[in-house]
């Protein structure tokens, strides 16, 4: 990001000794000591830090990694209580792949790489480097393992940079500040996510290895329960002051965000909340954007959700991939009950899909199938109502809603509010085969709020009618994640994609928001990530029957709300990631064909 609250890029940062920050009314004398100094031991971290060696920051991600590992199980239990999921819901897997799983991928991944910067080599020595539509650099970024080929077989992903960048450039570039370690970042803060367990810590070990900079994580009141687990956790991070983690409400966010010696913001949250903390509210807030004069003086990232589209290309299906692909769509829309800055909202079908009604049939059936769960995000059944008052004639499907727009509806809402709840959006665009697929995203681009992540569900024959025409229309679409045949999610848990909305956005229009996250290749110059899924399960994904798809050993993949025994190979998994042991992961295998 560049702009009036950015440095230039390679600016430095030196830290500086605590001061206090602005008082703030809401907070004592006492709060405020604290906070200060916590910044103050961070402070002094960041010297630390910068005098690390890039073996001892591996060493120390080791001893981290180690934690996480211990902790796991309480980890995801918590997270699975906080939410309102005992111990035999069919959906508490999803804390384990959401939570300690994807902390402990991420923590491997960054291993690897400060390993190779520490032996003289490049983050992307050894990883498919070529040239992408539209002038674009992409990196092969999954998978990159042999474990990760064979339990995700038929998954992978790439890193598109933006235009111009060319693959020297993308290797010179990759280590980001881990290519000059001792050039510290200072002290940032970190306004943690809500609704996912493991954003907080992933967003802080972001701060601290593509930026140099020691965090100040505050966490979201939703996820009081987990602090005595973070901190567990994260143990070897906090003891020599490279992070420190608060809890607290608006007033602690307030001084945070004002105070001196933080010289970075990073949020996960809502774009409300992004101008609040950079223009401030009311009449005063109206004023600072006329004059261009923000209210916050530093840098700030942030992630914050949008509309998210799923685009389903008319093809010739069968009855299974109808019904599969139904399941996959309520997966997007219904895993953590819809709270989720990434679940997919509004399903573009073409009205002139022969097979639309049924799958239409297949849609109400699995949506309305899945298994129950608390409604437990703060706002999120306001929302609720709000989609209730804006389409009074919407399917309610137990604890959910499906918005059937048609012919004479109104379509606005649903386009422009990201609901955050279990609020499902059906809308339909005319044309088949290339005409349809350029018509969606045309839809997805102008017409949907946000640029944070798209989905797109193909059959392998139609794809490879399309051929250059498909692969346009994907540069065309402007989202940070694409999922073609798969959900975006999938690229989130991905430590090796990046994270974030499409670049553009700026302080005065923030849309998706500004930045990315995990890429922990440490990749500059990135545009989006497109991870790519198979259009059928196994055993249907064999080429011989179907055609030319994709190979995956996944009858059902465990994410999915639909899966019998989703809960049991999530924590099967997260084991053997935490663990390795071969009894154990061909336990969760058989497990996963009873899916």
């Amino acid at each position: 990001m560049t702009s009036a609250t950015t440095p230039a890029r390679g600016a430095k940062t030196t830290p500086k000794p605590a001061t206090k920050a602005p008082a703030t009314a809401e907070l004592t004398e006492g709060q405020r000591a604290d906070l200060d100094g916590a910044i103050g031991a961070l402070t002094t971290g960041a010297t630390i830090w910068s005098a690390l060696t890039l073996a001892q920051r591996v060493t120390l991600l080791r001893s981290v990694r180690t934690s996480v590992a211990a902790t796991a199980e309480d980890w995801a239990r918590t997270a699975a209580a906080s939410k309102g999921l005992d111990g035999r819901h069919p959906l508490r897997g999803e804390e384990w792949l959401s939570g300690p799983y994807s902390v402990l991928g991420a923590l491997d991944a960054y291993i690897e790489t400060l390993s190779r910067l520490a032996e003289g080599r490049n983050p992307l020595d050894g990883i498919r480097v070529e040239r992408a539509p539209g002038g674009r650099t992409r990196v092969h970024a999954f998978p990159l393992t042999g474990i990760d080929s064979f339990l995700l077989s038929g998954y992978t992903g790439e890193v598109w940079l933006q235009p111009g960048v060319t693959p020297n450039r993308a290797r010179a570039g990759a280590g980001l500040a881990q290519r000059t370690p001792t050039e510290s970042g200072g002290v940032g803060l970190v306004l943690g996510a809500g609704n996912i367990t493991s954003i907080p810590v992933l967003d802080v070990l972001y701060e601290l290895l593509a930026h140099n900079r020691t965090a100040l994580l505050k966490v979201n009141p939703t996820q009081d329960a987990l602090v005595p687990v973070y901190k567990r956790a994260f143990a070897p991070l906090i003891e020599p002051g490279f992070l420190r983690i608060v809890r607290g409400g608006p007033a602690v966010g307030a001084y945070l965000t004002g105070h001196p010696d933080l010289v970075h913001v990073h949020i996960t949250g809502s774009a409300a909340t992004f101008d609040a903390i950079v223009w401030g509210t009311g009449s005063a807030a109206t004023r600072r954007r006329r004059e261009n004069r923000p209210q916050l003086k530093k840098p700030i990232t942030a992630e914050l959700g949008g509309v998210s589209p799923i685009i389903v290309v008319p093809g010739d299906w069968t009855d299974a991939d109808l019904r599969y692909q139904a399941e996959h769509i309520v997966t997007m829309r219904l895993q953590n009950c819809g709270h989720n800055c990434i679940a997919g909202q509004v399903v573009i079908l073409s009205s002139d899909w022969p097979q639309a009604d049924r799958f239409r049939a297949e849609l109400r059936r699995a949506y309305a199938n899945a298994p129950e769960r608390p409604i437990w995000y703060p706002g999120s059944p306001s929302r609720m109502q709000q989609a209730t008052d804006a389409y009074p004639d919407a399917l309610v499907l137990g604890d959910r809603l499906l918005v059937e727009i048609g012919e004479g509806d109104d379509p606005d809402a649903l386009q422009h509010t990201e609901y955050f709840a279990p609020v499902l959006g059906v809308v339909t665009v005319a044309g088949a085969g290339q005409a349809f697929l350029d018509a969606a995203v045309a839809y997805a681009n102008d017409q949907l709020q946000g640029t944070l992540g798209a989905n797109l569900l193909i059959d392998p024959a139609t794809e490879k009618s399309l051929g250059a025409g498909f692969d346009r229309a994907i540069a065309n679409l402007h989202y940070g994640s694409i999922a073609i045949n798969g959900w975006t999610a999938f690229g989130f848990i991905t430590p090796t994609m990046t994270w974030g909305a499409f670049p553009g956005s700026t302080i005065d229009d923030v849309g998706s928001g500004i930045g990315v996250v995990h890429n922990a290749l440490l990749l500059d110059d990135v545009e989006r990530s497109v991870i790519r899924g198979p259009f059928r399960p196994f055993p249907r994904s064999l080429p011989v029957a179907n055609g030319g798809g994709r190979l995956t050993i996944l009858p059902k993949p465990p994410w999915f709300v639909s899966a019998r025994t989703g809960a049991e190979v999530s924590e099967g998994l997260t084991r053997f990631r935490a663990q390795g042991g071969v009894a154990g992961l061909v336990k969760t295998l058989l497990a996963a064909l009873r899916a």
